[in-house]
């Protein structure tokens, strides 16, 4: 049976207000769980619960680590839409640019179990199976970057951010993953964050960067190269 504080997981996270409970709902509540209470006042005061209801300042950078990979991950919902837009095209990428957007989907997900790890401190409450990575989640970006990259010209230089819309949402989320991956590295230097969460934040950064190539590349976009003036 849930408690109050699992059923505030919940509640907190299909509003979306706030990123801790988004995390925390997946351990907490099951599926078929109606909703009958949006707010609960409980982070009025700019705290919050971690998983296993320990309460920490929202300015934690605890908070801000996973609160930064759930804004990645929002960032990555705009591209799979305008993957979406694309696929539905007709155009010569519309297969690849599907494909791509069911991968991106997939990392949102991997993205809750990461969030759910940073949301758990790991000295005061264990971690859920939620909390970690499905397996081999790390090698399969570093296949698809592998294989991407196998289908570019060797590059020329240092690129511009740009190009296509899909390529420039796609550098956007490249530069977030780069500020989550950096908030994480903060946060491991006072508290326990397991090696292959910081390994997939980094292995997830080169993909979206690749991507952002093969994105103006099966598009027919040329980057925008830098100019050293």
């Amino acid at each position: 049976m849930l408690n109050f504080r699992s059923l505030k997981f919940l509640l907190f996270a299909l509003s979306f207000s706030n990123p801790c409970p988004v995390c925390c709902a997946i351990c907490a509540a099951p599926q078929n769980m109606k909703i009958t209470k949006i707010y609960t006042r409980r982070g009025d005061s700019g705290n919050t619960d971690l998983v296993g209801g320990v309460r920490i300042s929202k300015a934690d950078i605890r908070i801000d680590a996973y609160g930064t990979v759930d804004e990645l991950s929002a960032h990555l919902g705009l591209l799979a839409a305008m993957m979406a837009e694309r696929a539905e095209s007709g155009l010569p990428d519309a297969a690849t640019m599907e494909s791509l957007r069911e991968e991106i989907i997939n990392i949102q997900n991997i993205l809750f179990n990461v969030c759910t790890h940073l949301a758990t401190d790991q000295s005061q409450t264990q971690l859920y199976p939620s909390a970690h990575l499905p397996e081999g989640a790390t090698e399969k970006l570093e296949q698809a970057i592998d294989s991407m990259k196998a289908q570019l010209p060797e590059p020329q230089g240092f690129v511009l951010p740009g190009g296509t819309v899909i390529a420039a949402q796609a550098h956007v989320c490249r530069t977030v993953c780069r500020r989550a991956e950096r908030c994480i590295a903060a946060l491991a230097q006072t508290a326990i964050v397991g090696a292959e969460i910081m390994t997939f934040i980094n292995r997830l950064s080169d993909f979206l960067f690749i991507l952002t190539k093969i994105a103006n590349f099966n598009a027919g976009q040329s980057e925008i190269l830098w100019k050293n003036s």
